[in-house]
Order: structure tokens, then C-alpha cells, then sequence
């Protein structure tokens, strides 16, 4: 009897060093979303049933004996061959597989949420949802926004898909009230990050930034229409048929946001700024200019002038340029 009891526990101690101890190689990479809320029992069945340990009961009876290790929820890459100790210690530790969403500076609404769907971290659509509706957000920052239009500040970021897509708003909108802090803005937000907005998509060219700011400032100032063309790109882009060109049905549009119908800034920002932009609305050049046109050259950057007459020869001037490249 005792030497059958010794057999038994020979032979369990063999399994379970089988079960725990030699590695696994699973027969393609794995990927495995370990929801929220997730069990030990449905984590240790997934990994057997993908081939990514010999035992769900030698892992649960692992879990069992360690019981200050906790396994944390998340999306896994198994590729290489491990042993179940070794897929344990990963899981306990959340070594989890983050997801890079890069979003440049200008990127709007529509473009993060199509980086957050290219990352397969959800669909556009319900990004979408929370960046268009869920302002309280940002209540503290800018009570009147309408959106996160503008909060979402350019960065590179890492985000995992156990995350919500509100989680990963409030990510960026936590990085906007950084940089905010950082370049000193703490009034007139709204006005602020609406003007810069427009200058970022105006310009790439560092050293135009604050003459752009200048130039919408200098227009508010003597009444004029802002008639700037990224506003009405943008509210194309919210009624869902921006076409890739501005046509004159676009310049007919009702939508406040369309700056050559309607006086003053737009109702609020219609892309997300980085620093530079947001330091030129918050001190613009001083000058008098009141139009821009670009080169013509490629570069990127503009022609700057006073008067209509002057911005009608380089606008002449724009259109040699185009034609000649």
C-alpha cells in the first residue's frame, strides 16, 4: 500500500513537472483577450484549448497554491515556446500587448478614431460616440465644448484593448491638461484652443504659426469673415459628405462652422492642436496682415499681405508657381 501511494505521488510529481515545467510551443503565435472580470478557471482553459500550456487543471492547481498572485486581465502574445511557470508569472505580471495609436498633430475627431480601429482597438464608430458626446471630460477645462474636438492632444500613445474607448479619451484629454499646464493656458480656453485649432491645419511651417494666429485675430478684430477653408472642410466632414475638395455647395453650407458664411470664430475647435499652435493663439505675431495664400513651391509655406490688391498678385503669383512644378 505504501509503495502504490508512493507510485501515485511519483507519478503526479512527474505530471505536474510535465505540465509545469516543460515548455510549450504553440503551433502558430497566439493572441488571447483575457476580458475584465475574467476567472483563473476561463484564463487556464483558454490556454490549453489554444495549445499554450499542457494543463488548464496543473495551471488552476499553480493558481491554487499561489493564491497572493493575481492574473491580470488583458491581450497576450504567446509565440515562443514557455513552460506554464513561465505563462503564469507573464500573466500575474500583466505583461500584457499594448497597441500604438500615433496621433499627429491636426488630427481630428474622425482621424483618431480611424488610428484607434487601424490599432484594432474598436470600431471608429464607437469612438466616434464618446469623442462627439461624452463632454464632461472635459467640463473642467472648457464648459463650453461640444464635443472633445480639440482636448485630444497629438501623441504617441500605447493602449490596450481591455481599455474602453472612454478610458482612452480621457487618456488624451489627461495629456491636454498637461500641456495646457506646461504652456501657461488657463483662460479664454475655448477661444484659445478653437483659433489654434485652425492654425494647426493652416500651417506646418513652425515660424507661421503665430502670423496665421495674427491674421484670424486681425479679422475678428475689424469684422471681417474668417473665410478660412479648414472650417469648412470640417463641417463637411460632421454632415458626413466631405468630397476631398471644398466645392461652392460647401461655401453655401449653413453649418456654423463655415467661416465664409458666418462672422467669428467656429463653435469650437475642428482639430486637435499641439503646443506650438496653442502658444501662437495665446501670443500671436503683431501685424497687420489680413490674408495668406501658400507659395506655390511645395514648402509649405505662405505669402503674407495687407491689403486685397497685394493678396490678389500672390495668389497670381501661387497659381504660376502650382503650374510650373
Amino acid at each position: 500500500m505504501v509503495r502504490f501511494i508512493a507510485l501515485v505521488l511519483l507519478a503526479a510529481t512527474l505530471w505536474l513537472a510535465w505540465a509545469l515545467l516543460i515548455p510549450v510551443a504553440p503551433d502558430a503565435p497566439q493572441l488571447l483577450l483575457f476580458p475584465t472580470g475574467s476567472s483563473s478557471k476561463a484564463i487556464a482553459s483558454e490556454l490549453e484549448r489554444s495549445g499554450v500550456v499542457h494543463s488548464q487543471f496543473a495551471f488552476e492547481l499553480l493558481h491554487y497554491a499561489l493564491p497572493h498572485k493575481t492574473l491580470k486581465a488583458g491581450e497576450y502574445r504567446f509565440a515562443r515556446p514557455a513552460s506554464g511557470l513561465e505563462i503564469f508569472d507573464r500573466i500575474a505580471r500583466g505583461d500584457v500587448l499594448v497597441r500604438t495609436v500615433v496621433v499627429p498633430e491636426g488630427y481630428n475627431i474622425f482621424e483618431i478614431a480611424a488610428a484607434i480601429e487601424a490599432a484594432g482597438l474598436g470600431k471608429k464608430e464607437e469612438f466616434l460616440d464618446v469623442a462627439m458626446h461624452d463632454t464632461a471630460l472635459v467640463r473642467s477645462v472648457d464648459p463650453q465644448a461640444k464635443s472633445l474636438e480639440g482636448y485630444l492632444f497629438p501623441d504617441t500613445y500605447q493602449f490596450s484593448r481591455t481599455m474602453s474607448m472612454r478610458d482612452m479619451a480621457a487618456v488624451m484629454v489627461r495629456r491636454f491638461q498637461k500641456e495646457a499646464q506646461s504652456v501657461g493656458l488657463d483662460a479664454d480656453v475655448h477661444r484659445i484652443v478653437t483659433l489654434a485649432s485652425i492654425v494647426e491645419k493652416e500651417t506646418a511651417a513652425p515660424d507661421e504659426r503665430a502670423q496665421v494666429a495674427s491674421v484670424y485675430l486681425n479679422r475678428l478684430a475689424k469684422n471681417m469673415a474668417l473665410a478660412a477653408d479648414p472650417t469648412v472642410v470640417y463641417a463637411a466632414e460632421l454632415k458626413g459628405n466631405y468630397r476631398g475638395a471644398i466645392y461652392q455647395s460647401d461655401l453655401q453650407s449653413d453649418s456654423p462652422y463655415n467661416t465664409y458664411k458666418f462672422p467669428g470664430l467656429p463653435p469650437g475647435p475642428i482639430a486637435n492642436p499641439g503646443a506650438a499652435s496653442l502658444a501662437a493663439a495665446m501670443q500671436p505675431a503683431h501685424t497687420a496682415f489680413l490674408f495668406f495664400v501658400a507659395a506655390g513651391d511645395g514648402s509649405g509655406r505662405h505669402h503674407f499681405s495687407n491689403n486685397f490688391e497685394q493678396h490678389e498678385r500672390n495668389v497670381i503669383a501661387y497659381r504660376k508657381a502650382a503650374r510650373a512644378r
